[in-house]
């Protein structure tokens, strides 16, 4: 595939090829990858010993990384919450089935590693080394959860597709809408999605103009941009399968290259492929303390790309400057 597409994207040689990035690992196991054993919320619980590192999550249009320490780790079951120093993390560990120590490769100048991924192979949350970093505390986390099978083959279940959504007709939309309205705590919103059994992109085409409406497909740029500008400090979040990173603070540094949209800022990038943005929304839910305001992105699939949120203190309202620019963005043409 390289020799063919010498520019492609890893993942995207691997999609074409029908194989998960886990296969890719696996097959360097006991020369360039160590297997690691799943006992995933001790190993998590260990990590704040390695000191300063980088991390990465990413879906297929979107890489998120920060720079900094694992801290106030909180595990219960399969669900987890890291807020450590540049490090913010949601855990959903039901989805982490595969773990590797990825060796350093002076060839290419890749540092020590630890990758996660998912039952389909998909990487759901990377580790790197960085020059601040305890190798000595690394090397000793790798031999403690370093698997007996250290075999360079690994199978990929079948990727899960989401479930079909349900007719329009069969949601009761004016019960959505008023416990929508009535909404506490931004954080029930899942819960209120899942209570009335509808798709996040599907609650936002029901839920009415006055709760989530349509914008522009290009507006990202503009928010980040004009974000920048004013010092204006937001939450940004990208989603992996099993994990939710996000940045909270400025955005400073921005450049556009090709199809992609990146952040390039000392601890925290974001690289966005804005063609593969094919819905936009300004999204409002209320609060105790007033209401809370977003810009979310989806693939044509409906899968969610990333979200923008602006950054506020726990028991405070929202910025008001936020809340302006994300609700001036321009809303979408309607189709004639």
């Amino acid at each position: 595939m390289r020799d063919q597409k010498p520019d492609i994207r890893a993942r995207d040689a691997l999609a074409l090829l029908g194989v998960g990035e886990a296969r890719l690992v696996a097959s360097t196991c006991g020369h360039a990858a160590t297997r690691l054993a799943g006992h995933w919320a001790a190993l998590i619980e260990a990590l704040p010993s390695l000191g300063r590192v980088a991390v990465l999550t990413r879906n297929d249009h979107a890489v998120h990384e920060q720079v900094g320490e694992y801290r106030n780790i909180r595990i219960v079951g399969d669900q987890g919450v890291v807020l450590g120093e540049g490090i913010d993390l949601r855990l959903c560990l039901r989805h982490w089935h595969y773990g590797f120590a990825v060796h350093a490769d002076p060839q290419s100048g890749a540092t020590e590693s630890l990758q996660f991924f998912d039952g389909a192979g998909t990487a759901v949350h990377k580790i790197y080394l960085t020059r601040h970093s305890d190798r000595r505390a690394y090397a000793n986390l790798v031999n403690v959860h370093r698997s007996s099978d250290q075999s360079p083959r690994q199978a990929d279940w079948a990727k899960l597709s989401a479930p079909p959504s349900r007719l329009d007709e069969d949601i009761d939309v004016e019960g959505l809408r008023r416990h929508w309205r009535a909404l506490r705590d931004a954080h029930d919103f899942r819960d209120m999605l899942r209570r009335f059994g509808v798709s996040r992109m599907q609650g936002l085409r029901l839920a009415g103009m006055d709760l989530a409406w349509p914008v522009e497909t290009t507006v990202a740029p503009m928010l980040l941009d004009s974000a920048a500008e004013l010092l204006l400090d937001l939450m940004v979040s990208v989603a992996s399968p099993g994990v939710v990173q996000i940045h909270s603070g400025a955005v400073n540094k921005l450049h556009l290259t090709g199809p992609w949209l990146n952040v390039l800022d000392r601890d925290f990038k974001l690289h966005l492929r804005q063609g593969a943005v094919a819905s936009a929304w300004v999204v409002t839910k209320p609060t105790v303390h007033g209401p809370v305001t977003s810009l979310e992105l989806y693939d044509s699939a409906g899968n969610a790309i990333a979200l923008f949120h602006g950054k506020c203190k726990p028991g405070q309202a929202e910025n008001p400057v936020w809340r302006a620019l994300v609700t001036a963005l321009p809303a979408m043409a309607t189709q004639s």
